[in-house]
């Protein structure tokens, strides 16, 4: 079973126990993070074996190095895409060769008059892989560290928004298997009245359907709900909904889902049923009804 699929897993399983999901996103940003980083120090130790030295004209050879997508050498000079787009109107290939070469001469520069201040902290890495040991002094060290950061950075931001996205669809087919809901009484993806794609439907046996939409938002975002009216929404799932949210979805007859509250997902049960929608209650473990429901809509090994 991939990644993903693991984690989605269980982001799922605490939003039906109403217990926070975020610690899940954050061990999968460390677990992508660490792994960059031992493939980064791999490829330091690699030019070690190619017996070349490790300097700085070196790092910008190696990690700046034409041959590399725009984003490696991007993320290698410390930059983001965002700020080269917003800087100069493009991210274009001949634009990133450019900067990020400027940028990591610039990076030096500084590192450099720092060095030359007079700076009390040491700082040195050594790298070691099967037997090979690497040593990178305070400019090369910094340059890595600096990099090392934006990539993180990176990671972060992308799986927040990544995570929201590939918990939707599995989410709902949870939900909708929980409570008994016949495949005929659900769509996985449509389009509304406005054409906008829309990821999930529920259909009642006049075909009638009701845009299902799920944010995973913190406390008080309305900006989330007002997307829902856009969308022509009749059903809102979410983790955590502020007062305003809850009385702005009220005022526009949306019916809501506060997945972050005393079995808060039962009242997706209540929403079916005031739908017409066949459904019923589940008895037994949550979590051994879980197991079942996952080895159905997850890809099995």
């Amino acid at each position: 079973m991939k990644l993903q699929d693991i984690v989605t897993q269980r982001v799922i399983r605490r939003l039906i126990h109403n217990v926070d999901y975020r610690v899940e996103i954050l061990s999968l940003i460390d677990a992508e993070f660490l792994q960059y980083v031992i493939d980064f120090f791999k490829k330091i130790v690699a030019a070690k074996l190619k017996n070349e030295d490790i300097t700085v004209d070196w790092y910008k050879a190696e990690f700046l190095n034409s041959n590399l997508s725009s984003d490696e050498i991007i993320i290698n000079s410390g930059l983001n895409k965002k700020t080269i787009s917003n800087s100069y109107g493009t991210a274009n290939r001949p634009t990133v060769l450019k900067v990020t070469l400027e940028h990591h001469d610039h990076i030096h520069d500084v590192i450099q008059a720092l060095i030359e201040q007079g700076q009390e902290v040491e700082v040195q890495l050594n790298i070691r892989f099967r037997g090979v040991s690497v040593d990178l002094n305070l400019s090369e060290s910094l340059i890595v560290i600096n990099s090392l950061a934006v990539k993180r950075a990176q990671i972060r931001g992308g799986a927040w928004s990544t995570a929201g996205k590939q918990v939707e669809k599995p989410l709902m087919k949870t939900l909708c298997h929980l409570f008994n809901v016949s495949s005929d009484y659900y769509e996985l993806t449509g389009l509304t009245d406005e054409q906008r794609e829309v990821d999930f439907f529920i259909v009642d046996a006049a075909k009638t359907k009701y845009t299902c939409e799920v944010k995973l938002m913190g406390k008080g975002n309305p900006e989330s709900v007002d997307v829902t009216d856009f969308r022509q929404t009749s059903i809102f799932i979410a983790d955590t909904l502020s007062e305003r949210n809850r009385q702005q979805m009220n005022g526009r007859n949306i019916r809501w889902v506060e997945l972050n509250s005393p079995q808060g997902y039962k009242k997706f049960l209540t929403i079916l049923q005031q739908l017409g929608i066949p459904a019923k209650d589940f008895e037994g473990d949550v979590n051994e009804r879980l197991d079942i429901i996952f080895q159905s809509i997850f890809e099995q090994p």
